[in-house]
């Protein structure tokens, strides 16, 4: 569980302005720091690779450049307005500050999950999209395109990521990793752990000598998706 703070946290902006965190934001960067940490002991990432950002109403948390989660601190606050300009602490924001606010500038995305997960990321290297091997494809929004491959932290690739977001919840960076977007942290992060594990499925069953993997249809992805507009407990 999130670690809750009942004082707003002052932090220092750009420019050498300050202004105190609000509560909701500071208990937003409790659960962001959670969500980064858990990327890594996860085996989602290793080191500072990937980020994760969270939309609290016009200003986006975000994972800073280059700093071990385990050392993030309640104090390490990092935030921008929808611009990119920074409004929340010292800290340099994440290289791939253009694929959140791309998200957040083209989608209903409250939060964003950036990988760099073995299994996603070898799929990303050999097809153009991962093959419908399992229902929960669905969940997705449909079969997870692959984004074409540029630089990290440049405007071509958050261009590349938005269209193959286009009517997705998740898509692969070729030879880089996975973005996923969510109403929730929670969510954000699951999609991203589906995605991998999905991947990792469709290696294993390829792999098989003399074998091809049996995929889905769309009509079978098209009963499920709509199987899964009840799904789960109702309020």
């Amino acid at each position: 569980m999130a670690e809750q703070r009942q004082e707003p946290q002052e932090v220092r902006g750009a420019g050498g302005g300050t202004r105190k965190a609000r509560a909701e934001e500071a208990d937003a960067w409790a659960e962001l720091v959670d969500t980064a940490r858990r990327t890594v002991t996860e085996g989602l990432v290793v080191g500072t690779s990937g980020n994760v950002s969270v939309r609290v109403g016009d200003t986006v948390l975000v994972t800073p450049s280059g700093v071990p989660y385990d050392r993030l601190t309640p104090d390490d606050v990092t935030g921008v307005d929808l611009r990119g300009r920074q409004v929340l602490g010292t800290l340099v924001p994440t290289s791939e500050l253009p694929m959140h606010l791309t998200v957040y500038g083209s989608t209903d995305a409250r939060a964003v999950v950036h990988t760099h997960a073995v299994h996603a990321t070898a799929v990303s290297t050999l097809v153009p999209e991962l093959p419908a091997i399992h229902y929960m494809t669905s969940a997705l929004g449909g079969p997870v395109r692959v984004a074409p491959y540029a630089t990290y932290g440049t405007d071509e690739l958050a261009e590349n990521m938005l269209h193959a977001l286009a009517g997705r919840s998740a898509c692969l960076l070729q030879n880089h990793g996975t973005i996923t977007y969510g109403d929730t942290l929670a969510q954000a992060y699951d999609r991203t752990a589906q995605l991998e594990w999905m991947c990792h499925l469709w290696l294993t069953a390829r792999a098989v000598p003399n074998l091809t993997p049996t995929l889905l249809t769309e009509t079978q992805l098209a009963e499920v998706t709509e199987r899964l507009r009840g799904y789960g407990q109702r309020a």
